[in-house]
């Protein structure tokens, strides 16, 4: 060990993690709680226990429901259980987690990768441990192993700076029946309190059902969890106290109800969603916006000359809408960066800079990377997020809550409409710091409004939707097209696409069509244009007839009473009148209904797509 031992450290994933000590029977409480967490992604399951003094495990290839069928009337009293998304080791049974060491004694189970993971293995190779699968997370096993004197919490402290990356941990030994040790670094981690129990879990949807106070770890903190006691310690081993906080979302948000998937109960949440996001945040009959939740004074955000945005996926497309309504709206240069490019650039950062990070989980690992980067330099930061504790929401100096409820479905629907609202209202709030006028804000703020009911009447087509689906549903290309604030939006209609329907969608600027991806128009490849923009309706009418004459079948998506379009797409989707501003919205409610409907036609698993996971908390 003494090579081992001048190792640093380092870490990554997008697993599951459950752990419980009580008095019930954890076995079940595992398995329901693993449930919970299924929407996050994952390609295997195990569990473990101490049972007569030996760990006990159980794991699986595939569904939850595989590993319940190996579970008879077992019972424990503290257990570790994980959902793994396979990132080191092929998907099989010797590489799902739980991971034990080479003695049997210690239980692992692991959200993230250790980058350093291979030194490490040929340290320990050379000290004459073997090896029984191809994972990262062995390493962990091993080392605690190696490092344990009788003390599992003083040889998971020992072993912590070994390690290097992003990552959460909950580590079992035979000798220890009734305590848990849980660490965290870059990875989500929250404990929960109960009455005589104490769990831990990737996030708080797993607890809901069972405890409403919680404790959020912060980076490089450890705990060890006792059926009645929590003892949490600092990244230099000395003991903390934390305030536990209360969740505030209800076990009822977890439900699908009578939908037929999660993700088309999220579309249909998404005017509700809508109004959430705007309640007691604006002031119509004084044309503004008043946003409590931003510790940052008037003077200070009059003063703001640029704003950078910060996302990745869905919340970028959210963010790209945003800069533009910065730029035209309130008049502020806007750059909006993807983050996983961003987090290796060297950005220039000023004086006056202002960042909106935007994560719908607030755990997206490219998202916090680009963030503290941006810190380091000296910007402010405020956090555009749907998830209390996450730890976005503790980096940021402020957050705008979406106030969307929990999100179940892989595929972002009422967090992407709800991101919008909320830059909106940021939008008008900065707009009249500066020169929007009252009664321009009370326009605004008036078709705002309207928002929410305009999302139902686009609801109310979705029979239209489902038809048109059903006719294009077959084809393994598409293209979506839009200009201005068309572009991102026809981005995110092409995602969802992809998403859940595994339809080989491109979402492209409309005028960018010939220079070079008109090439691959014909009749096998049907065109998506959305034309609900106003300003730039008559040359995105041209882009259709260029797909027209390339003989793509042409969908049309435009504002209500448009008759020119009707003489030349195949098929017509409106949607209601409104500011091209706010058409991002119900126009993409429309676009997830249409990718919902492909999807279903399709027979794709459409909660759980494959490949993706809910939070991604990997580079």
């Amino acid at each position: 060990m003494n090579r081992i031992s001048r190792l640093k450290k380092t870490v990554t994933s997008m697993c599951g993690i459950f752990a419980y000590v009580g008095t019930r029977n954890g076995i079940r409480l595992a398995l329901d709680c693993l449930k919970k967490m299924e929407y996050r992604g994952y390609d295997s399951a195990g569990l473990a226990y101490i049972a007569d003094g030996n760990l006990i495990t159980h794991k699986a290839v595939g569904k939850l429901r595989n590993l319940e069928k190996m579970i008879d009337d077992q019972t424990a009293q503290c257990v570790i259980a994980h959902t793994r998304w396979a990132t080191h080791g092929k998907v099989t049974t010797e590489n799902a987690h739980p991971i034990l060491d080479a003695t049997q004694s210690v239980a692992v189970i692991h959200n993230g990768v250790i980058e350093n993971f291979q030194q490490l293995r040929h340290e320990l190779e050379r000290e004459g441990i073997t090896f029984r699968t191809e994972t990262d997370t062995e390493v962990i096993a091993n080392l605690i192993a190696i490092l344990y004197k009788g003390d599992l919490l003083q040889a998971v402290q020992e072993m912590v700076p070994l390690i290097k990356g992003a990552w959460a941990i909950a580590v079992i030994h035979k000798n220890h029946p009734d305590e848990c040790i849980v660490a965290k670094n870059s990875s989500p981690l929250v404990i929960g309190i109960g009455v005589g129990e104490t769990f831990a879990a990737s996030e708080p949807n797993a607890l809901i059902h069972h405890t409403r106070e919680v404790i959020y770890l912060s980076e490089g903190e450890l705990a060890r969890i006792k059926a009645n006691s929590v003892e949490l310690f600092d990244e230099a081993r000395l003991p903390i106290t934390k305030q536990t906080e209360q969740l505030k979302h209800s076990a009822e948000e977890m439900s699908k109800g009578d939908f037929a998937h999660y993700t088309l109960k999220e579309i249909y949440d998404q005017p509700q969603a809508v109004r959430n996001a705007m309640l007691s945040r604006f002031f119509e009959d004084y044309g503004t916006v008043a946003m409590d939740e931003i510790s940052i004074s008037a003077a200070a955000l009059l003063a703001v000359k640029r704003v950078v945005i910060v996302a990745c996926g869905t919340s970028l497309h959210a963010g790209l809408v945003a800069g533009y309504m910065l730029e035209e709206i309130a008049r502020i240069p806007t750059s909006v960066e993807i983050s996983s490019e961003f987090r290796y650039r060297n950005p220039i950062v000023e004086d006056g800079t202002l960042v909106l990070a935007i994560s719908q989980s607030g755990e997206t690992a490219d998202t916090l990377a680009a963030v503290r980067e941006l810190k380091a330099k000296g910007a402010t930061i405020i956090a555009i997020c749907n998830v209390q504790g996450s730890t976005l929401t503790r980096d940021a100096d402020s957050t705008l809550f979406l106030r969307a409820g929990t999100e179940v479905g892989v595929c972002s629907t009422k967090a992407f409409t709800s991101q919008l609202t909320v830059l909106t209202l940021f939008t008008i709030m900065m707009a009249r710091l500066r020169h929007m006028s009252k009664a321009e804000g009370q326009e605004f703020l008036s078709a705002l409004k309207e928002i929410p009911e305009q999302i139902q009447q686009v609801l109310a087509i979705a029979p239209h939707i489902e038809k048109l689906a059903d006719k294009y549903a077959s084809a393994n290309d598409f293209y979506f097209i839009g200009r201005r604030y068309m572009y991102p939006t026809c981005l995110e209609g092409a995602l969802k696409l992809k998403e859940i329907a595994y339809i080989n969608a491109c979402g492209y600027a409309a005028g960018e069509m010939k220079h070079g991806p008109i090439a691959l128009l014909n009749e096998k490849c049907p065109t998506f244009a959305l034309c609900a923009d106003t300003l730039t309706y008559d040359k995105v009418v041209s882009n259709v007839m260029e797909s027209k004459a390339r003989h793509s079948p042409v969908i049309c998506l435009t504002f209500a009473g448009d008759t020119r379009l009707t003489k030349i797409a195949d098929d017509i989707i409106e949607i209601p009148m409104t500011r091209d501003e706010l058409a991002p919205i119900t126009a993409a409610v429309a676009c997830q209904l249409f990718a919902y409907y492909c999807a279903k036609k399709r027979g794709a698993d459409i909660d759980q797509p494959r490949n993706l996971a809910k939070s991604v908390t990997v580079e």
